[in-house]
């Protein structure tokens, strides 16, 4: 009995071992059934039933979903919530079914109606690609009771153009979806050897930036953005949401970044109806173009998403590209439209051979032989010894069910056989059947062709929606909203924005650093914070940038050891935070004496004095910064001087060493940048503007920060601005459906406004703009209305200079084809120096003219001089725009030059005398 029992337990499994077997058939189950699609047809099991059921109940109208939902449940065993989640999903995707009724909407991430309420069926392109019985592999459901598909046999690559997410056990799948036209294009590629890319693209349009989507493999990314618009300077507008969001549920987390203060609008408004339209409004003097950048860097208006291409190849999982699941699917579909082809050709084979077999029975009245068989069997053997004589000229043996098909025609048709039709039959099914042939000798062609077709049907409407950009990285601190105010206790060493009792110091983020610089000489990047010690004696706070490369501190300190005061010019462009840098001597003792912070690099000039009783002959002297180089933070300086420094002041303040900024445009993400990245627009000053002309014919000065916005969509030219540069301009107005050319100079100086300068209807629009100061005007038209004609033309025989307001001249030439600018050497006149001799000066027609003071004198510069004709025209004064000397003008030498004296009246003749009062 216990020899009996211990065998019993020996054959027993460990529940351990039960529970690790238990677990990799549901992982198996899980992976193959539920979660990973094939990547045959590029569906999951649900996804297949529901076809497979909406096929078997097609008569070409709708079908209430709770029905289709029921007729699925015969093949898949898990409930109607499941399959009517799926069945909804693929609606939603607008490829393979016809939707009626409320099916919710991906963009509000409303859900759809009941399933009772809703209908649907398959759309055409579903029943063109998706199934053939005859070329589909066949399986019985779960119950056995019915037959259903292992895949269908899809004639296109269905998992790109859908996309597909699915969470099994130990993996996951992440497949992106891709435009339907790029697809086939991409298909024919392939069977053209040439190489193909795929970039994904979404229902919701948006902006997508693919540079890293590694071929939608582990480890790739894709960063989509809403677009969004600046509807006016207080106004957002926008109209395509990312990938994976709603408009719920991102104006829910832009109303949590306005809360914690990483943005500042004033209300948000969703407008939402058949587009997407989101209204932020923007709190007064908040930034559009640092909104916009901030809406990107803290809400959902940009997420990243990570694919993982994960597909079940032969009952396993795979990871595989993009590029592989194309491939895989595109060599499908030519296999199965071979196989489609020779099911074809058999079929033609099949029904000329019982054509002809008909003819023959017919025309040589083999019929009538089998008259007087008394048996059936007979009757066949007589029917096939009738045969005999043509049996060699068929592609087969003739078998009894061939004699047996003959047997069955009725004696009706016998009499109403027709040779002739007969014949033209067979010669029409002889054309197709070597059509079939011609076929699958060429297999890539005709694979080319059906995907052509496709394209030609099906592609209209599809075209892609996400627009593919590069994104620059976007700085948080730079663009965060100054939601905080920085405070500083100086003799304790605290900085923090809950010091309010305290001294402010200014606006800042709470996600800012904040640079110290110490008496001691040292400094320390640290985080801001509520309240935090930074050391004592604190000499200068202020927000760190890191990398800024334009801001430049000035110090003087002395030595602890030596007593030698020590001046020098550096940048502090990286740190490590929280780590303190000694910026003077090594010697503990050393101090600042004199410091100053530049955000222009300016070097200013200070005024030492020494003490009364060191034994320097002079005791007080100035210095000018901009003598020094600027150097690294560590560097040890220059000798200011040897002997004790009683204090420092600033006597005079400093202009910029650093030169101006270069600054490029980069019409990808149409943004400025200093690294070289696209085209080169100037070297900025401070005080320089750019000049950007719009394709809408506005024109607007902004300042070269590089948060500023230019859409290279919208922007016709984008330039450092010349106040006296000419502008020309050819433009369509559309109210007299006209073309028209213009030259103008920018008179306006308010900045971040838009000017119009050409009509302001709706059709009108700007061709070209140049800044040439004398272009050619290239004309190509059809005068006799069939033959294209090029002129070139210079402008000044179009058009003269006018003001920006001016309609221009119009072209009158007929069927006006292309018009462009050339450009040409001639320069803008050049300043011309008059020296002014008993108040008067010669001044030619459209002299550019400026007066100045010569250089050394000491008189002061305060008031305008008047300029005004003196011989035979109106007595018109002309205010020349410069400084000039008001006191004892008669004894001091001017000079006149860049001045244009376009204002002088027309009546003026070349070389008239203009006297200055």
């Amino acid at each position: 009995m216990s020899e009996q029992i211990e065998g019993e337990l020996q054959n027993q499994i460990a529940v351990a071992g039960m529970y690790e077997n238990w677990f990799l058939e549901y992982a198996s189950y899980v992976i193959l059934e539920r979660a990973v699609p094939a990547v045959g047809d590029g569906l999951k099991p649900v996804q297949r039933r529901i076809l497979h059921a909406l096929k078997e109940m097609d008569d070409g109208r709708f079908n209430k979903v709770a029905n289709v939902i029921g007729q699925t449940m015969q093949y898949h065993p898990h409930g109607d919530a499941s399959i009517n989640d799926a069945l909804v999903n693929l609606g939603q995707k607008e490829l393979l079914f016809d939707c009626q009724g409320n099916w919710g909407d991906n963009r509000t991430g409303d859900s759809a109606a009941a399933a009772r309420y809703i209908e649907v069926r398959l759309s055409k392109f579903a029943n063109d690609v998706v199934f053939n019985d005859q070329t589909t592999n066949w399986q019985l459901s779960y119950d056995g009771r019915k037959k259903e598909p292992i895949t269908l046999p899809i004639k296109f690559p269905l998992l790109l153009a859908q996309g597909v997410e699915g969470i099994a056990v130990g993996l996951a799948t992440k497949i992106m979806p891709h435009n339907f036209c790029e697809i086939l294009q991409a298909s024919i590629d392939l069977l053209n050897n040439k190489k193909v890319e795929l970039l994904p693209d979404f229902q919701f349009g948006g902006l997508m930036d693919a540079s890293n989507y590694n071929d939608g493999l582990r480890g790739g990314r894709i960063r989509v953005r809403a677009r969004i618009e600046e509807l006016d300077k207080k106004t957002l507008i926008i109209k395509e949401i990312p990938y994976t969001t709603t408009t719920t549920s991102l104006i829910d987390s832009i109303i949590k970044a306005n809360d914690t203060g990483k943005i500042k609008i004033k209300k948000v408004i969703d407008n939402t109806a058949k587009e997407v339209e989101i209204q932020i409004q923007l709190a007064p003097g908040i930034s559009p173009d640092v909104t916009i950048d901030a809406l990107y860097a803290f809400t959902d208006c940009e997420v990243s998403i990570s694919p993982n291409a994960c597909v079940i190849v032969e009952d396993k999982p795979h990871f595989i590209g993009i590029a592989e699941i194309l491939k895989v699917s595109t060599s499908q579909t030519v296999d199965l439209l071979k196989q489609e082809l020779e099911i074809r050709k058999n079929e033609l084979m099949e029904r000329l051979l019982f054509s002809s077999l008909e003819k023959i029975f017919i025309e040589n009245r083999i019929y009538r032989q089998i008259e007087e068989c008394e048996t059936f069997e007979l009757v066949i053997e007589t029917v096939d010894k009738g045969l005999d004589p043509f049996k060699k000229d068929f592609y087969r043996e003739i078998t009894e069910e061939d004699i047996l098909r003959l047997l069955e025609i009725r004696i009706k048709r016998i009499s109403k056989f027709d040779s002739f039709k007969a014949d033209e039959l067979m010669k029409r099914l002889l054309e197709e059947l070597a059509e079939v042939e011609d076929n699958l000798a060429n297999l890539v062609r005709y694979a080319i062709n059906y995907f052509k077709n496709l394209l030609q049907k099906y592609g209209k409407g599809r075209e892609r929606k996400t627009e593919i950009q590069g994104f620059n990285t976007i700085s948080a601190t730079v663009v965060a909203a100054a939601n905080q105010k920085l405070y500083v206790n100086r003799a304790d060493g605290f900085i923090g924005y809950s010091l309010k009792k305290d001294e402010y110091v200014m606006d800042c983020s709470d996600i800012d650093d904040i640079i110290v610089f110490r008496q001691n000489g040292t400094c320390v990047v640290t985080k801001i914070q509520e309240k935090v010690f930074v050391g004592k004696d604190v000499l200068y706070v202020s927000v760190f940038k890191k990398n800024d490369d334009r801001k430049v501190y000035n110090l003087v300190y002395a030595d602890g050891k030596s007593g030698v005061s020590y001046i020098k010019r550096f940048k502090v462009t990286s740190v490590t935070r929280d780590r303190e840098y000694r910026v003077v001597g090594a010697d503990a003792k050393s101090k600042i004496t004199y410091f100053s912070a530049n955000e222009n690099g300016e070097a200013e000039v200070i005024s030492i004095s020494l003490t009364a009783n060191c034994t320097a002959k002079i005791k007080q002297f100035d210095y000018d910064f901009a003598k020094l180089a600027i150097k690294g933070r560590e560097s040890l300086g220059n000798v200011l001087t040897k002997y004790p420094v009683r204090k420092i002041i600033q006597k005079s303040a400093g202009v910029s060493t650093l030169g101006g900024v270069d600054i490029w445009y980069d019409p990808t993400i149409g943004r400025l940048n200093r690294d070289q990245h696209g085209d080169y627009i100037g070297n900025f000053q401070p005080t320089d503007l750019i000049l950007s002309i719009y394709k809408s014919g506005n024109y607007e000065l902004t300042n070269f920060e590089l948060t500023n916005r230019y859409p290279a969509e919208e922007i016709l030219y984008l330039k450092l601005f010349n106040p006296n540069g000419i502008i020309s301009a050819i433009y369509y107005d559309g109210s007299n459906k006209s073309h028209f050319i213009k030259r103008f100079k920018i008179e306006t100086s308010t900045i971040d406004k838009k000017f119009l300068f050409i009509s302001d209807h709706k059709a009108s629009n700007l061709l070209a703009a140049s800044d040439n100061y004398s272009p050619n005007v290239q004309i190509k038209h059809k005068p006799d209305g069939k033959t294209n004609e090029i002129l070139l033309v210079p402008i000044d025989e179009l058009v003269e200079l006018r003001g920006w307001k001016a309609i221009g001249s119009k072209l009158n030439y007929t069927k006006l084809v292309d018009i462009e600018f050339i450009e040409t050497e001639a320069q803008s006149p050049e300043p011309v120096a008059i020296q002014i001799v008993e108040h008067v000066a010669v001044i030619e027609p459209e002299t550019i003219i400026e007066v100045t003071m010569e250089e050394g004198s000491d008189s002061d510069i305060t008031n305008e001089l008047e300029v005004i004709p003196t011989v035979d025209v109106e007595d018109i004064p002309l205010t020349i725009k410069g400084e000039v000397l008001t006191n004892e003008i008669e004894d001091i030498p001017l000079e006149i030059k860049n001045y244009s004296t376009d204002s002088i009246p027309k009546e003026a003749n070349k070389g008239e005398q203009l006297g200055l009062f």
